[in-house]
């Protein structure tokens, strides 16, 4: 099917969603949607969809910071009033567990932003 012929229907939003996530296209989901950590292709190596008109900007950093917040803090919490351990350890694991959530998630949801934003045709999609 030709992209002058497909209808909003033709993107499942779940289904690019989940693409996305993985670092693939949202459009084939064969080819590698980022080139290196964060840089978005200009096109799908695979489907030859276009990428270069993409727009994630700071929305990926946001929800990072949101998701690695809601589940650090409580964590946080609990492990000082369950085992009240010493500061600097405190302070240690939860640091290095902030840390690599923050960069295991913010690839993968820049992925979603840009499969979001392929799935509903915003910017130029």
């Amino acid at each position: 099917m030709t992209e002058s012929v497909m209808t909003l229907e033709d993107r499942p939003m779940k289904q690019s969603l989940w693409r996305g996530f993985q670092r693939k296209c949202p459009c084939c989901g064969e080819g590698p949607l980022l080139k290196g950590y964060l840089k978005v292709r200009d096109h799908c190596p695979v489907c030859k969809q276009e990428f270069h008109h993409h727009r994630a900007d700071d929305g990926p950093a946001y929800l990072t910071i949101l998701i690695v917040g809601h589940l650090m803090a409580p964590l946080l919490h609990v492990a000082f009033v369950q085992w009240r351990p010493e500061p600097l350890i405190l302070f240690t694991v939860f640091a290095v567990g902030c840390v690599g959530l923050s960069l295991y998630l913010l690839p993968r949801l820049k992925g979603g932003v840009v499969a979001f934003q392929w799935a509903r045709r915003m910017h130029g999609f």
